[in-house]
């Protein structure tokens, strides 16, 4: 359904240095880096799309987060989650719910939310049950 999310940004650096630590946690990789406009983008290793990029506003204008929107990143198990916020906080990141389950959205949904440096909101989520340890 996606074919990009672009977060804008006002540092480019500190941004490029935040978002390579959450995409190489989620297992992305870097597709570019233009330091020249600046902006940047990472892929599923897997696919071309859809692409997260960060980058300065088109318009030359600040970057500024919306009230009520976030974009929120697929993560292979609940591990990956814990893993994510924690290296988020770690990265200065902003804590906006820890990880754990949210049954009010399904039984399996598995969450964390947080804010990048420049206040952008993000979830880190896993929807599939958790992977109960073999009994004899």
């Amino acid at each position: 359904m996606l074919s990009h999310v672009y977060l804008g940004v006002n540092d480019f650096t500190r941004a490029f240095d935040f978002y390579s630590m959450l995409m190489g946690t989620l297992g992305m990789k870097l597709r570019f880096r233009d330091d020249a406009k600046p902006w940047a983008g990472w892929q599923s290793p897997d696919a071309a799309r859809p692409l997260f990029l960060v980058g300065t506003p088109f318009d030359g204008q600040a970057a500024a987060p919306g009230n009520g929107q976030m974009v929120a990143l697929m993560a292979p198990d609940r591990a990956t989650v814990d893993r994510a916020h924690a290296a988020a906080l770690a990265q200065g990141g902003t804590c906006e719910g820890p990880p754990g389950l949210r049954p009010h959205y399904h039984p399996d949904y598995h969450g964390a939310y947080f804010r990048d440096p420049e206040g952008n909101k993000l979830c880190v989520c896993c929807h599939t049950p958790a992977i109960l340890p073999a009994t004899c």
